[in-house]
């Protein structure tokens, strides 16, 4: 895509938003991702609610500490002019072995540069059997592009 990925979002731009976020939050690098966001982005993310980027990659730092072999499938919900809402699952597992699937959604407002000001997530985790995993990739990288999207997996 030659086209610019900022305001105002047509649909071909906000799917393109969602899966470059989709790629970053994959590579479970908190600077990379942290680039995304504007130097003073607001996050609430759960019950946590702060405030700038050294705060995101802190944020991020202690997520993926936690939320090992993490992999993430995030779809455009709905957009406009400077606006995207994603849903979203995600599958990690703890350190004791216990995975789980994660499904949220999210809320984003973009600044006139196309990076992301607010970021408001709403997140509910249930624990999953190894077997019922259905995020299966290089752990090292982001979603294949032919692995099925939320719309092709099961609830």
């Amino acid at each position: 895509m030659t086209q610019k990925l900022v305001p105002p979002f047509d649909r071909d731009i906000a799917i393109a938003k969602a899966r470059m976020a989709e790629d970053a939050w994959n590579s479970r690098d908190p600077d990379r991702v942290a680039m995304a966001y504007t130097e003073d982005s607001h996050w609430r993310n759960r019950a946590e609610i702060f405030q700038g980027r050294d705060a995101i990659r802190a944020f991020l730092r202690r997520k993926w500490d936690k939320e090992l072999d993490y992999r993430l499938v995030k779809e455009v919900w709905a957009y406009g002019d400077n606006r995207i809402a994603v849903r979203f699952q995600y599958e990690w597992h703890d350190d004791a072995g216990q995975w789980y699937r994660a499904y949220g959604n999210e809320n984003w407002e973009f600044d006139e540069n196309g990076l992301m000001r607010r970021r408001e997530a709403s997140i509910n985790d249930k624990p999953i059997a190894e077997s019922e995993r259905r995020f299966h990739w290089d752990t090292s990288g982001p979603r294949p592009q032919d692995h099925p999207g939320l719309i092709d997996s099961p609830v």
